[in-house]
């Protein structure tokens, strides 16, 4: 097994949670063999129950905890083991079987943070002696700088949707709101009229763990939502009266994959080369903010990390963009 550090602290309130996303930017996960699966184990079955009720985890992070431990279930349950019963070699065999199905280093990262918290929860709770995962290092992770959009392939974008529709104004309220607020995809297409205080330019936003947040709204953003809610939504919502903001054709709550697919067409559109994907606008609002000025709290603020060590990855692209722009002019770089 590689050498190791410790995975980042994730935000969703139980140390370390494993990410409900691959944290690139494409955010596409690796194509997995399938495994035969056995039922839960009581404790796994505890720990999701405490997770989604006691802790109020958002249900991505819920399934992804599942994924995790349901294979972890299937382990024991192959060898005849007990949760209890676990030690040490035990974990180093579970993710050595997972490097030998040729997982990512980083899903290997991901399933021990899972069992790290189920086995805290269950030394917490009296049901086991020791945490077996104490003393297992977790594979050393690259940590790739994010990818973003310039100015220029922003604008290009924004400028994509033919307004003189009620779909294309939804799609440019939609796309002015991602780059004006830097919301998750799942925050977007959640979002509901009453969200927003169109006097004060606030949107209220629910994030991980149903925890509310204001993010401001600049006036482009905010003119291509009222337009939207003046001139579109209605022939959207048909005789319907949801309270979602942005509607499907048929009048429901479009879907984040519906998003993908709209952000990915006016992305070609636009003649953006790179894959187009909701987290690469958040990452071009972060960055941007960084570059004029922003200081770190308040992007952390607006994005919603509960751990400012995750924010601080823009520090670094700033860093490097510095490095880029003096090798380009410097006389003497």
């Amino acid at each position: 097994m590689p050498d190791s550090i410790r995975p980042r602290p994730a935000e969703d309130g139980l140390g370390d949670a494993p990410p409900a996303a691959p944290a690139s930017a494409s955010e596409t996960p690796p194509a997995q063999p399938v495994v035969p699966t056995f039922p839960l184990i009581p404790e796994v079955q505890s720990f999701l129950d405490f997770a989604r009720v006691e802790k109020g985890l958002a249900a991505n992070s819920i399934a992804s905890y599942r994924r995790d431990l349901t294979e972890f279930s299937t382990f024991l349950q192959r060898r005849g083991k007990s949760a209890t019963a676990v030690q040490r070699d035990d974990i180093r065999q579970f993710l050595r079987e997972l490097y030998e199905r040729d997982l990512r280093a980083r899903s290997v990262a991901r399933h021990l943070v899972s069992l790290r918290n189920l086995f805290r929860f269950l030394v917490r709770e009296g049901r086991a002696v020791s945490d077996p995962t104490a003393e297992v290092e977790a594979p050393r992770l690259d940590q790739p700088l994010p990818r973003y959009l310039t100015t220029e392939e922003v604008d290009k974008l924004l400028a994509q949707p033919d307004v003189s529709t009620p779909l294309g104004r939804r799609d440019k309220a939609m796309l002015e709101l991602l780059y004006a607020t830097g919301m998750r995809v799942s925050e977007l297409v959640n979002s509901a009229t009453a969200d927003f205080d169109f006097e004060l330019g606030l949107v209220r936003c629910t994030g991980k763990g149903s925890k509310e947040r204001l993010i401001p709204v600049g006036k482009s953003a905010l003119r291509a939502v009222e337009t939207y809610l003046a001139t579109g939504r209605a022939a959207l919502a048909g005789k319907r009266n949801p309270s979602w903001l942005f509607l499907n054709r048929q009048g429901g709550r479009l879907s984040r994959v519906g998003f993908w697919k709209i952000l990915a067409a006016y992305g070609r559109r636009a003649g953006i080369a790179t894959g187009l994907t909701p987290h690469l606008v958040r990452h071009s609002f972060a960055t941007h903010l960084l570059e004029r000025g922003a200081d770190l709290r308040s992007i952390q603020l607006m994005l919603g990390h509960s751990d400012i060590s995750t924010t601080q990855i823009y520090t670094h692209v700033l860093k490097e963009r510095l490095k880029q722009v003096y090798q380009t002019h410097h006389p003497r770089a």
